[in-house]
């Protein structure tokens, strides 16, 4: 179960245009910072599920109302959720989850468009530097969730196959929910990085594209029954 108590956190605001042109040395200390921040605040996380999508979904779209659905199903299993929050499919993330009473995280992100908190986080954290960031996302989480989304999911979701093809991080649950939205880039995938050799078909099966909330779910906590398993040994 989540771990965690309900804990509000908030870095300071600085222009990012004015971080570019500070001084090197002192800019190596607000990184520290926000790592230190960020370990400090989620330390007492546990089996967190991290929802990636669409800043740009409304309410009124299907795949706001599956976010909402497959977070609410996630938190009544015991689950934290880590989106990255702002609005969209990130503020559907966390709507699901404080609906229970279960830690909604959101790791909030200055950028110069699109990015306003949601209303939804019990524990929010905000961070300048991306890199500080996903770092947060891979640490404190035991399975990805990547609805449609731009380039901002692709980069999350790539960035944890990386690094568990490479062997930097312990496997998890990679899902792609959304088979209309993501079979294409499946597609392309088995006949262009397969064909030239790029990947191998093991990394493949490290991903799994789904329509049923329901499997969301079932993936897992059939997970984090496994990582169970490895802490008793």
């Amino acid at each position: 179960m989540s771990c965690i108590k309900n804990r509000t956190s908030s870095s300071a605001s600085t222009s990012i245009i004015d971080d570019l042109k500070g001084d090197q040395s002192w800019r190596i200390f607000r990184i520290i910072s926000e790592f230190t921040e960020g370990f400090d605040e989620l330390s007492g996380l546990c089996d967190a599920i991290s929802i990636f999508g669409s800043a740009r979904l409304k309410p009124e779209h299907p795949y706001y109302a599956k976010t909402v659905e497959i977070a609410d199903l996630l938190s009544k299993h015991g689950f934290a959720i880590i989106s990255g929050g702002g609005p969209g499919v990130m503020e559907a993330a966390n709507k699901g989850a404080i609906a229970n009473d279960q830690p909604s995280i959101g790791l909030n992100i200055e950028l110069p468009m699109e990015q306003k908190p949601n209303p939804y986080q019990n524990i929010a954290l905000n961070f300048r530097y991306f890199f500080v960031r996903k770092v947060m996302f891979v640490r404190y989480s035991i399975g990805y969730v990547c609805m449609p989304g731009g380039f901002g999911t692709l980069d999350e979701f790539f960035e944890a196959l990386t690094l568990m093809q490479t062997h930097k991080v312990y496997p998890i649950p990679l899902v792609l929910f959304g088979s209309d939205f993501w079979n294409g880039l499946m597609d392309w995938m088995k006949a262009k990085m397969l064909e030239y050799g790029t990947i191998s078909e093991e990394d493949l099966a490290l991903i799994t594209v789904t329509d049923d909330p329901h499997e969301v779910v079932k993936i897992m906590v059939a997970h984090r029954e496994w990582k169970d398993r490895q802490r008793k040994n």
